[in-house]
């Protein structure tokens, strides 16, 4: 079952020491299906971003790959080195190439030196399913504007504000 609702009571049972959470729910559960041990996940909830704006970066990414002569997949990854959010890691040589695995996109820093131990840096890309509505209005300009200056048609100032305005963080 997942639903959406919002906490209503928390308190600690003396007698059974443990934490009690009580929620009111959106839905009307199969309480049959929730008898023994749960695995339960309680997070602020948070809009999906708009299906139009995750559908026009889509389209532009495939509109500068046919005018450069690329793929949509290496420009989406090059996008997401110029204007999207990253971290860096400093791992053990022996498993750089697994954690690039796990990364949209990474680039390799240099070697460092931490309590004795070579590691090696890396800047790790985060896939803009992740990103907020800040970090993904940031892409869509970005890409956007790498798109005006090929010369390719982009969507007014006004329309790109709605379907960037129709999501949440």
């Amino acid at each position: 079952m997942k639903t959406t609702g919002k906490l209503k009571t928390a308190y600690f049972d003396a007698v059974s020491r443990k934490n009690v959470l009580s929620f009111e729910i959106e839905t009307t559960p199969d309480i049959s299906k929730l008898s023994g041990t749960l695995d339960i996940e309680a997070r602020k909830h948070r809009e999906r971003r708009s299906l139009d704006a995750n559908a026009y970066l889509w389209v532009l990414l495939q509109k500068i790959a046919v005018e450069i002569g690329s793929d949509k997949w290496a420009v989406y990854l090059e996008m997401l080195k110029q204007y999207g959010k990253f971290t860096h890691v400093i791992v053990k040589p022996n498993v750089v190439e697994r954690v690039k695995q796990e990364w949209r996109a990474t680039e390799e820093v240099g070697e460092v030196t931490v309590n004795g131990q070579t590691g090696i840096q890396l800047r790790c890309y985060f896939g803009s399913h992740t990103y907020n509505t800040k970090e993904m209005s940031m892409l869509i300009d970005g890409v956007v504007h790498e798109a005006k200056e090929l010369g390719i048609e982009t969507l007014p100032p006004d329309e790109l504000k709605r379907i960037k305005g129709e999501w949440n963080t």
